[in-house]
């Protein structure tokens, strides 16, 4: 492949013992410090999951959602682990309309707060794949909270933001402020509460989130603020290990988890990409980037059909994901023009977040996704508790029978996912790497942009330093305009015009629509390299 003249801006980080690779160098510090410590990569995953929760709350933390990929270094299996939350049992469409809500909930509204499955999921992990006392994993996470750290730049500029946006109406929203306002880069932030949160589930397990007292403060405070989840919604959650989706791209496997996580849009786009010849295309150049674009459009027509709670409606996986479908999908992509409206196809007969990884010196990854949706969720904060709750039921559909339509104790369309990548096959089957592009609707996205390039021999810091589209994701299946990010050249924008796209040109903190993400790979001898996005605030590290 011609990878043309880009520079990347970043060196890539080599290591042999294991490494982290996260948003925050604090975290990527408390993940490095279980490790040494004798832990394994799902020790060091969960340590770096609530050091996050500490550093970057504008993200992330234990009132959200996690999803992870786990390798295991010894058997070569992967599993998926699917820690997202349900709707509360006594919220369907029949109560929001009676209550004017039939039309779409408000983004912060209560009702939007689904059962937070965080909590639930980094002691899954824990108890399937760690080898440290819960005391000992917590130990970074509890130190930073109570004595405070300098926040990061980055992650200033959309704390500030949530201030002023949800935390400034929500209840107890002022906890996760100073004095109303968001840190500024470089100040001290100590959260208490948060500390005692940690401190709470680090010795006592997650009964104490889902029936004790931590969750009796859930529950007290979304009464007050007119919610409607309740004590049996958190005492009857549960996470699911599941089997992984994947798709062969030439000699690698890229793995997602299934729905209702958005990882089959990545492969979806994957599959279809896979019948056109993209080695002989410039990665910048427009012909190479329509071939993508129109990929990706098709494949989120596909997913605002299809991808749901699989507990309530079949995702026909195995057929959407065969080359008999691809090849028809692939029918409809025209390299000399855009198409106007993607529809999704019939693959039957009859028919804001934190992305991690860390790679340990047994050859155990765990790719690993954390995420409140829109910065601080609801920006709700349980009184004391010093951390705010989620508002994944935004995702939710208001169109009755829908596949992803709002039901009572239904998972909604989930757009955080965790990737990884293998080569081989059976015995012979090795890590390739574990990565991951955070940021809504453009993860699905980034994962297509970054893996492609990691598949062509790119070395993870150039990946994910090379500038990315995003389609902006609205109102229609598909999407509505593409945008350019600063450093896309011109003339392949002027090209991408040409060619009918409506293209936006977008630099500055506008960036922050292109993903933050993180990536290590691991080569058949053991060498690890790493590589963290420049657009938000972390580093890759190796262990000494």
């Amino acid at each position: 492949m011609d990878l043309e003249s880009f520079d990347s801006r970043r060196s890539v980080v080599y290591g042999r013992k294991g490494m982290v690779a996260t948003s925050q160098p604090l975290a990527t510090a408390a993940g490095l410090e279980v490790l040494r410590a004798g832990g394994n990569a799902a020790d060091a995953a969960v340590a770096v999951a609530a050091a996050l929760n500490v550093t970057e709350p504008s993200s992330t933390g234990i009132g959200g959602d996690m999803f992870a990929l786990w390798w295991d270094g010894s058997s070569g299996a992967i599993e998926a682990l699917n820690g997202s939350g349900r709707c509360p049992r006594s919220l369907d469409l029949d109560r929001l309309q009676r209550e004017g809500l039939g039309g779409g909930l408000p983004p912060f509204h209560p009702y939007t707060v689904t059962v937070p499955g965080a909590c639930a999921g980094w002691f899954e992990l824990l108890d399937r794949h760690g080898r440290l006392p819960p005391t000992r994993v917590f130990a970074p996470a509890i130190e930073l909270a109570e004595e405070g750290f300098p926040v990061a730049p980055v992650t200033s500029w959309f704390w500030k933001r949530g201030a002023d946006r949800q935390l400034a109406a929500a209840i107890n929203g002022g906890e996760l402020t100073i004095d109303g306002r968001g840190p500024e880069p470089g100040e001290f932030f100590r959260n208490s509460g948060l500390a005692s949160t940690l401190r709470l589930v680090a010795e006592k397990g997650p009964s104490v989130f889902y029936e004790g007292e931590i969750a009796e403060s859930i529950v007290a405070t979304l009464r007050e603020a007119g919610g409607c989840l309740d004590e049996d919604d958190l005492a009857n959650h549960d996470s699911s290990w599941e089997e992984p989706i994947s798709l062969a791209h030439g000699d690698l496997v890229f793995h997602e988890c299934p729905p209702n996580g958005q990882g089959l849009v990545a492969l979806l786009a994957l599959s279809i990409l896979n019948g056109f010849d993209l080695d002989s295309l410039a990665p910048l150049s427009a012909e190479r980037l329509h071939l993508e674009i129109e990929a990706l459009r098709l494949a989120f027509a596909d997913a605002r059909r299809f991808v749901a709670d699989p507990a309530f409606r079949v995702v026909p996986v195995d057929e959407l994901l065969s080359e008999g479908y691809a090849k028809r999908r692939r029918a409809f992509v025209d390299p000399r023009r855009a198409t106007a409206d993607p529809v999704a196809g019939s693959p039957l007969a009859s028919s804001d977040t934190v992305y991690f990884c860390v790679v340990d010196g047994e050859g155990n990854a765990c790719s690993f996704i954390n995420s409140n949706y829109m910065g601080f969720g609801t920006g709700i904060v349980p009184k004391g508790r010093g951390f705010s709750l989620q508002n994944r039921g935004h995702n939710f559909s208001m169109e009755r029978g829908g596949a992803n339509a709002l039901e009572p104790g239904k998972r909604p369309y989930h757009t955080i996912i965790p990737a990884l990548i293998t080569r081989g096959s059976g015995s012979g089957r090795r890590l390739f790497g574990a990565f991951g592009v955070m940021g809504g609707f453009m993860q699905p996205q980034g994962h297509l942009q970054v893996g492609l390039s990691l598949a062509a021999g790119e070395e993870p810091q150039t990946a994910l330093d090379r500038p990315r589209f995003c389609i902006d994701i609205g109102g229609t299946a598909a999407g509505g305009p593409v945008l350019l990010e600063e450093g896309i050249p011109w003339k392949t924008a002027a090209r991408l015009a040409e060619l009918g796209h409506e293209v936006r040109p977008v630099a500055g903190w506008g960036r922050a629509a292109f993903g933050r993400g993180q990536a290590i790979l691991r080569s058949p001898e053991g060498l690890l390299s790493g590589g963290s996005d420049p657009r938000a605030d972390g580093l890759a590290m190796p262990l000494l």
